[in-house]
């Protein structure tokens, strides 16, 4: 989800790309003159070349196309790898390597791109750093514009990984969606082909995402006070139907969720597509800080990290008052908490190593069926 944690990092990481790509340049021109001689004409054209949109050092390459931005390091030539299915649902704070290194694993080799509406190339030197893959790459989409290039469609396809980074997913959803990158995405998780996100990167994995549309840019985060007050606030915004990952249907997917206390705001979304008449019985995952759910082609999942893990919510009964202006009251719905090292089968909703707890929304008030009335 967006925060301001989030854009400061993204802009910590834009900084720092366009800081390593001028250090590049200048060392790059550096010994271009050294070479000719000082000859100042032949140098200001290899200048000019170098602030064209291409750039090329060793075997990291930049490239840019009708707005976007393609950073590739390692093998400029595709391969092509028999992959295994897999979703890596990472809920944002620290990268956990043991999740990249199993999403690597399904690519066999091949190409890993990472995709994202804002930011650089960070995630390359700590996948390639992690992993043996063909290539790590980095394509930014950062508008409509950029999404219909029909080359950002054909970079998507000739992936082996996918992985959504962090940021903001109304970028996601406003930029991406409907666009020949929703297309290029959707067909590569339908080839069995594995595919990872983290923090907003997550939130758009499920059929159901929360798009933060009517979120301005320093809007601190919709906590779950606002949304069990009123579920019909303007910045509930929730959006169904970008990506098709297979066995996510009727899912909502959240991150950051006990670290920034997300828990009554899932269930006023929840309650919202119930009440909109999307769906009668929505299921979510909602997934710690430094947690992250595995989940293999069959729906058998397991949780890493070090964070409190994953949270599995399903409303049962219709919630007996969602209305604008009013705090909801939202009845029987069914929680498992799954703890690093146990597992959860996504296809036929049950776990084993977590615990089952009872979650009670009277009047906007969270009751639970834990000791304390524990909510995480």
């Amino acid at each position: 989800m967006k925060t301001a944690d989030d854009a400061e990092d993204g802009r910590k990481h834009e900084i720092a790309t366009v800081v390593e790509r001028w250090r590049i340049a200048f060392f790059q021109l550096y010994v271009f003159l050294w070479f000719s001689r000082c000859d100042i004409v032949v140098a200001m054209k290899f200048v000019c070349a170098l602030l064209s949109g291409v750039l090329v050092c060793g075997s990291t390459a930049v490239s840019h196309a009708a707005d976007s931005k393609y950073i590739r390091q390692g093998n400029p030539q595709d391969a092509q790898t028999h992959t295994e299915a897999g979703i890596a649902m990472m809920g944002g704070g620290s990268d956990l390597d043991e999740a990249f290194r199993w999403l690597c694993a399904k690519g066999n080799g091949g190409d890993f791109l990472v995709v994202r509406a804002h930011g650089g190339s960070d995630y390359n030197p700590y996948v390639a750093g992690l992993c043996r893959m063909n290539s790590v790459a980095t394509l930014v989409i950062p508008s409509r514009k950029a999404a219909q290039n029909p080359h950002v469609a054909e970079i998507i396809g000739q992936a082996e990984v996918i992985f959504i980074a962090g940021g903001d997913q109304s970028r996601y959803v406003n930029f991406w969606k409907g666009t020949p990158v929703e297309d290029a995405i959707n067909v590569h998780v339908a080839a069995g082909k594995p595919i990872g996100g983290t923090s907003a990167g997550l939130a758009v994995l499920g059929q159901f995402v929360y798009g933060c549309l009517e979120d301005k840019p320093n809007d601190a985060d919709l906590t779950s006070r606002e949304v069990l007050a009123d579920p019909y606030i303007k910045r509930v915004t929730v959006v169904r139907d970008f990506l098709k990952v297979p066995g996510f249907d009727n899912i909502l997917t959240d991150s950051h969720f006990a670290k920034r206390d997300r828990m009554g705001r899932s269930l006023g979304f929840l309650a919202r597509i119930v009440q909109d008449g999307w769906s009668k019985a929505p299921r979510e995952i909602a997934i710690d800080e430094k947690s992250a759910l595995l989940v293999e082609a069959g729906g058998r999942s397991k949780v890493v990290g070090t964070g409190l893990g994953v949270y599995f919510l399903q409303v049962t009964d219709a919630p007996e008052v969602c209305k604008p202006g009013q705090p909801l009251t939202l009845r029987s719905v069914a929680a498992y908490r799954t703890p690093t090292g146990a597992g959860f089968d996504v296809r036929a909703w049950s776990g084993d190593g977590g615990e089952a707890y009872s979650i009670t929304v009277e009047a906007g008030q969270i009751h639970t069926s834990r000791t304390g009335n524990a909510v995480y």
